[in-house]
């Protein structure tokens, strides 16, 4: 790849971190993977930060692919004591993974901030392209449902994503500013893509980060999107319900959508399930589409998709 192909993604959750594992088998050192940090907590009195462990762990291959998240073969033992002591133990952090929200937090609380540990960890991972949260800022999600408000854990893994959403809430400081390196990431890429994750909770956030928005818009990269969406439903997570909550159309093309009104698009990738929605998302929305098997059930799955979405998105330039 040469110096105008470098790629950035906008990444979060399963998909994104599988989807980013396919590019960076193929593309190492030149991508840089920006992702959401609207689901951090603080857990246990430990800063908890998802979508970021899940990047790291699964593009250095310690990840649980089937599971989705967490360390491969991970014990449970400090979570089960927990519970044991009469600690609400919800919300599961396995033995090895404990050991990275220590250091984090350790190291927050020494004045680090999270882009220069989220460095370090991936440098120890053996990681050898860029993984930078979207900001240094505490960023705090609130999902209000039927049953109250919560937080985005509490709502996710505590209940399931189970009640009815009414609206979300994400509070962020008045100086927050992009991580460093997350603007010229974006404006220094020769493709710019937004991965299969949900474009609600997980790549909305990103774009709302100060200045990440207008710096996607202004960019040169070719843009391209791949469908979180698959036949009407999401593989993972509440995004079909979400984008129904919020007005939008819980298809490939709601998705697609979004994108192009909010940033625009060069390219959309849908899977073949949804094959019958690209003539309407190419004629409306004036996007082309690539159509093909999303679904990313190993990591040659993602590999094979990455290669694909490459090759489509080069044909855009």
């Amino acid at each position: 790849m040469g110096e105008a192909a470098v790629i950035a993604l906008l990444s979060g959750g399963v998909g994104g971190s599988r989807f980013a594992a396919g590019l960076y088998d193929l593309v190492g050192q030149e991508l840089t993977v920006i992702v959401n940090t609207a689901d951090d907590e603080v857990i246990y009195g430990l800063h908890i930060s998802p979508d970021v462990d899940t990047v790291l762990y699964t593009l250095s291959g310690i990840g649980d692919w089937e599971r989705g998240w967490g360390v491969a073969g991970d014990t449970f033992r400090c979570n089960e004591a927990l519970g044991r002591l009469g600690r609400d133990n919800w919300f599961r952090i396995g033995d090895a993974d404990l050991a990275t929200n220590l250091l984090r937090t350790e190291l927050l609380n020494s004045g680090w901030r999270l882009s220069e540990v989220t460095e370090l960890l991936a440098r120890r991972l053996g990681i050898r392209c860029r993984v930078i949260p979207m900001t240094d800022s505490r960023v705090r999600t609130t999902v209000v449902t039927s049953h109250g408000p919560m937080t985005f854990q509490e709502y996710f893994v505590k209940h399931r994503a189970e009640p009815e959403v009414l609206r979300i809430v994400v509070e962020r400081s008045q100086d927050e500013r992009p991580a460093p390196g997350v603007v010229e990431a974006i404006e220094g890429s020769g493709f710019l893509f937004v991965a299969p994750s949900n474009p609600i909770l997980s790549i909305r956030p990103i774009l709302e980060t100060r200045g990440v928005l207008d710096a996607v818009r202004s960019s040169g990269a070719v843009k391209v999107a791949v469908s979180p969406i698959v036949g009407g439903r999401a593989l993972r997570g509440p995004a079909d319900r979400l984008m129904r909550a919020f007005g939008m159309e819980p298809s490939a093309y709601g998705v697609a959508r979004y994108y192009a009104e909010l940033f625009g698009l060069d390219g959309f990738v849908v899977d073949r399930a949804d094959a019958s929605l690209s003539s309407r998302i190419e004629s409306e929305l004036g996007v082309r589409v690539y159509v093909t098997d999303t679904i990313m059930a190993d990591r040659s799955e993602a590999r094979r998709l990455a290669e694909e979405v490459l090759r489509f998105a080069g044909t855009l330039r």
